[in-house]
């Protein structure tokens, strides 16, 4: 079970079957928000859709593909953020995230990331992770630019949102880059 205190208010923990019908409520109070750069919103009309997708990701756990993770603030479901494209032999993973806008603008994304990659580091034994963003998402890719990560380059119309094609910023941390940032700022 992954469970990661990150502060005193600020908590991850893994996506149960019990999140569901928070989680639907989240989604609910934000799909306009989280439309304009996330393509599986409108796939989302039900409870037991967010059921669905809570088990297609605990399976992906079980089979060791990554796992999502909830954000919650003073207990509260905030948002997601988990590990994807999961790959041992190249000791490499990606990170996706998305918050409620009422939760946006307080660092709760930089932390969660930031707590994620140490555990994928230190936990996993990672080399490489990744994250994308698309190209217009600057909140989403202010998260990877505050941690350091390095910005490699751009992957045109990659991904369909509804009647467009966005594309998306790719940027990524390896791990001895991660250890001498941490060694620069104990300095």
């Amino acid at each position: 079970m992954f469970y990661y205190p990150i502060d005193q208010e600020v908590k991850l923990a893994l996506l149960e079957l019990k999140d569901a019908p928070k989680l639907y409520r989240l989604i609910q109070e934000n799909r306009e928000h989280l439309r304009t750069w996330l393509g599986w919103v409108d796939s989302v009309n039900s409870i037991q859709d967010t059921k669905h997708y809570i088990k297609v990701v605990q399976s992906k756990m079980i089979e060791g593909h990554g796992f999502q993770s909830s954000i919650r603030v003073r207990g509260e479901l905030a948002g997601l953020i988990g590990f994807h494209n999961f790959s041992m032999q190249n000791r490499s993973v990606s990170i996706g995230y998305w918050l409620g806008k009422n939760y946006q603008k307080q660092g709760l994304v930089v932390k969660a990331t930031k707590a994620l990659v140490e555990y994928a580091f230190n936990e996993w034994d990672i080399h490489r992770i990744e994250i994308r963003c698309a190209t217009e998402n600057y909140d989403s890719r202010r998260i990877p630019e505050k941690l350091g990560f390095q910005k490699e380059g751009l992957l045109r119309q990659v991904e369909w949102l509804y009647d467009h094609y966005v594309d998306h910023q790719v940027y990524s941390m390896i791990k001895g880059e991660w250890d001498q940032k941490k060694m620069d700022i104990m300095e």
